[in-house]
């Protein structure tokens, strides 16, 4: 091992003020470090040489555990030193396996190591590297998988912090913020925490802001109201009295739907904010077969209940005028609402979900240029005679060997729900398909993406009025 290395300077520290430099620096010690990267190619970018400052020993801390992950340890909180007015002087963050273990037999890393860093105050308050020593008395991890044995490797350093809280208030999904850290690191094995670490940052962020959010979202609603006084609001809430699902329809929707609300499509595939609540519209057809909007809803869970609750609560809004027929995706909580809440409606599945469940389910086969995917098509979109459909279908599970398949075998067990020469005799407008619900999204999220920083929830709601007509 060779001999432990320390580097060492003296500065004037001041005697009592508060925790971190004020004013703050306009860039943190992370972000002036890989703004020189190309300039200090050879070294390390994260090391702490000393003289390196920082705002406060939070910095310092992100900043050294970003070393120490590439290197292949993990860092504590030291010692520290304050004053007469319990001022914090002095701060050491030392290698994880520092100090000695006092228990016999002990499953503790502590083997005295030596490596360290020492900050001393600024003048301003700051805080900055008086000693580095560098060297261990151990092997360090190589390799992703044990680097995250360390347990500092839990924390995310601010810079990447406030990265994920934007990205997240402007509803990106925790997937998706993953993949983005990913690629800005080039591959999974460089991003320094484990997933769930960031699912736990996440949903602190929502626990944070959804009391703040509500009492928006509910000003919002009144102000909207002062605009539209046929503006209806309902909220469904749990035995917590918290809020479970919210409904809202205008007065044109109320009116369109008296006119044209014979048969309806409700789709909750549009995922819309912070919180991942599903935004679910109710959408028609006028008598152009232009796409008219009948109410929205966005929903914490998508349990039977919430669905009872909401599609009885619509039907009351309207002047309990009930539809003749709905379509809806394949959830099974929401057959079994339709048939406690609208029980003389005639309910059916939206082709287009039945379309995008077969990929996600028999992917292998749709994907590939076997012609599964044109055949299957063919089925659902042309074949009109029960006798055709039966035979086509035998031959097309047979022929690529899905007959045996659960998830095909169960899609043919309902098919009276989605395929056509089932439909006869059941009104449907035209609609036998999500492509009203699709293209009121698409308008909702393409051409009014208006994103509200203080009120994620509120977005949808303020949308809506707003989302006209096709033409």
């Amino acid at each position: 091992m060779e001999e432990t290395i320390a580097y060492i300077i003296i500065r004037n520290v001041g005697a009592n003020g508060p925790d971190t430099r004020t004013p703050p620096s306009t860039k943190t010690a992370i972000e002036r470090r890989l703004l020189e990267m190309n300039d200090r190619r050879g070294s390390e970018i994260f090391e702490p040489v000393v003289g390196t400052d920082f705002d406060s020993c939070q910095e310092a801390y992100g900043f050294y555990n970003l070393y120490s992950w590439e290197h292949g340890f993990g860092i504590r909180r030291g010692r520290s030193r304050v004053n007469t007015n319990k001022y914090k002087l002095m701060h050491e963050l030392v290698c994880q396996c520092a100090g000695k273990n006092d228990k016999e037999n002990s499953s503790s890393c502590k083997i005295d190591c030596k490596a360290m860093v020492r900050l001393l105050r600024t003048k301003n308050h700051g805080w900055y590297v008086s000693m580095f020593v560098k060297e261990h008395n151990h092997r360090l991890s190589v390799g992703y998988d044990a680097k995250l044995q360390w347990n500092s490797h839990d924390f995310i350093d601010p810079v990447s912090f406030d990265f994920i809280k934007n990205l997240r208030s402007n509803n990106v999904s925790v997937g998706k913020v993953y993949s983005i850290l990913c690629g800005a690191e080039w591959n999974s094995q460089a991003v320094p925490y484990r997933k769930q670490v960031l699912r736990t940052l996440c949903a602190k962020f929502s626990q944070d802001t959804i009391k703040d959010d509500l009492k928006k979202t509910m000003k919002l609603l009144q102000d909207m109201k002062m605009e539209d006084m046929n503006l209806k609001v309902e909220i469904g809430v749990d035995v917590e009295c918290r809020v479970r699902t919210m409904l809202w329809v205008t007065g044109k929707n109320r009116q369109d739907y008296f006119h044209f609300g014979d048969v309806i499509t409700f789709d909750t595939t549009y995922k819309t904010n912070l919180y991942n609540m599903p935004f679910a519209l109710f959408v028609g057809v006028n008598n152009h077969f232009q796409s008219v909007i009948f109410g929205g809803a966005l929903m914490r869970e998508e349990t039977e209940a919430a669905f009872n609750w909401l599609f009885k609560t619509f039907v009351a809004l309207m002047n309990d005028k009930h539809p003749v027929t709905i379509l809806t995706d394949q959830a099974s909580a929401m057959k079994g609402a339709i048939e406690i809440a609208l029980p003389n409606t005639k309910h059916r599945w939206c082709k287009w979900h039945v379309l995008r469940d077969v990929k996600g389910n028999i992917g292998h086969v749709y994907n590939k240029s076997s012609g599964f995917k044109k055949e299957f098509n063919k089925l659902v979109n042309d074949v009109m005679c029960v006798d055709e459909f039966e035979s086509k279908w035998l031959s097309l599970v047979d022929r690529f060997s899905v007959s045996d398949n659960e998830y095909m075998v169960r899609l043919y067990d309902k098919r009276a729900m989605w395929a056509k020469p089932y439909f006869k005799g059941i009104f449907c407008a035209g609609m036998t398909s999500t492509q009203r619900s699709e293209s009121a999204n698409h308008m909702l999220k393409e051409e009014h993406t208006e994103v509200i920083p203080h009120a994620r929830v509120c977005s949808p709601i303020q949308q809506i009025p707003r989302v006209k007509d096709e033409r």
